[in-house]
């Protein structure tokens, strides 16, 4: 294989970061405005999950008297073993993400409920696409909204180097470079030795590919320190929390990205996906997990960070037959962060009475997810409305950003 088509792979293929199940990309970018008043220096970390999450049954709407009898077996109960986190007298959250209950009564966490893309049908893959992309359709573009609001941000120093590490990198992250000189970097198994020999090659052919290159080979030795590294026996769960560590270690750095996206794939819950206990249980323990991990690795600087976890769409309100859940629409989004404004569930309440089902099988949706991604994008990273509304999410004007979800 010739030196050109081994750059080509190292800029195309993906490698895992610590484990299977999980992808992590990053910017080494800093707005100008990060040593404004105050000495903010905003960070952004979005989190995908990949499958459609359960929101009936993470954020449990136990104050609606059709929830219990929609979700069955699987409904969660205040009551009893393994009792849900109260939030409010409305909603409760799913018992395994206690990390999550104490940054909400720390008012550093917040739920936005009965929201959705603009996606209507229940293919994982446009809807992925659709949430990722920022377009109101599938199969619009190739990048994503996260890389047009980078190009959308005030113009400022930037960070030497950028880091895109894993299976499939986040098409949310994905897009032309915002500047000359910034290139993406990702690493395939491939030894330390060819990928020096590349950098070596491109330092007099492409001096900006060649820094970016070996920058990404000191990041990705950073994030994927012997601490870090998968343990013998490790599986998904364990993946989200190390992901999140690593990333961390790279975003706190002085030098490290600002923005960020990670995807963890697996929230596909067609059958046996559990209450209080069981596949559902397990997954919601490792994203909340990985937000402790984020919480714990950024210290300081999670005083100015906003991470927002969504998923593509939702899943039906009543359990099938195989006591899990199909593709539904209406689902949850979260934010959590010493930057976020929380302690609150913001729900425009549908209810779920069997009039008011989308379809007659989903929640429905009453908040545009884009503007939840707006509202953060506008208030934490000053971005302004007219670029958000025709830059970042095209042609979508009419949806204006949630304010005040920032502190």
């Amino acid at each position: 294989m010739t030196m050109d088509r081994i750059a080509t792979s190292l800029l195309t293929s993906r490698r895992h970061l610590l484990l299977a199940g999980a992808s992590f990309a990053a910017w080494g970018y800093l707005p100008k405005f990060a040593r404004a008043a105050g000495q903010r220096d905003p960070r952004l970390i979005v989190v995908i999950l990949r499958g459609a999450l359960d929101g009936l049954a993470t954020v449990a709407p136990i104050g609606d008297p059709d929830y219990a009898g929609l979700h069955g077996a699987i409904a969660l109960t205040t009551a009893g073993p393994n009792p849900a986190l109260q939030l409010d007298s409305f909603f409760a959250l799913h018992p395994s993400m206690p990390e999550l209950a104490r940054m909400y009564r720390d008012k550093q966490a917040a739920v936005i409920h009965a929201v959705a893309t603009p996606y209507r049908e229940r293919s994982h893959f446009d809807g992925q696409d659709v949430l990722e992309s920022g377009f109101a359709g599938p199969g619009r573009v190739q990048s994503g909204w996260l890389n047009r609001a980078v190009e959308a941000l005030p113009r400022g120093p930037r960070v030497t180097g950028a880091l895109a590490v894993g299976p499939t990198a986040p098409l949310v992250l994905r897009g032309a470079a915002p500047t000359v000189g910034w290139a993406p970097v990702t690493l395939p198994q491939a030894d330390d030795d060819t990928a020096m020999r590349l950098v070596d090659l491109y330092a007099h052919r492409d001096p900006a590919l060649a820094a970016a290159l070996s920058q990404g080979l000191k990041l990705e030795k950073v994030a994927v320190g012997d601490d870090m590294k998968p343990k013998p026996g490790g599986n998904q769960i364990a993946a989200m929390r190390q992901v999140a560590r690593g990333a961390a270690k790279l975003i706190a750095a002085e030098d490290g990205p600002r923005i960020a996206a990670l995807a963890f794939d697996g929230w596909d819950t067609h059958a046996n996906e559990g209450g209080a206990v069981g596949r559902l249980a397990q997954l919601l323990s490792g994203l909340d997990g990985a937000l402790a991990e984020f919480e714990s690795g950024l210290g300081p600087c999670w005083r100015d960070t906003v991470v927002v976890v969504a998923t593509e769409f939702g899943r039906t309100a009543r359990i099938n037959g195989t006591q899990g859940t199909d593709h539904g629409t209406g689902t949850i989004a979260l934010l959590a962060g010493g930057a976020v404004k929380g302690g609150r569930v913001i729900a425009d309440w549908p209810t779920l009475k069997m009039a008011s089902l989308y379809q007659g099988r989903d929640l429905a949706p009453t908040t545009d997810l884009r503007a939840v991604f707006k509202g953060v994008l506008a208030d934490h990273l000053g971005i302004g409305e007219h670029a958000l509304g025709r830059a970042v999410f095209p042609d979508s004007a009419a949806v204006k950003p949630i304010k005040g979800l920032v502190a």
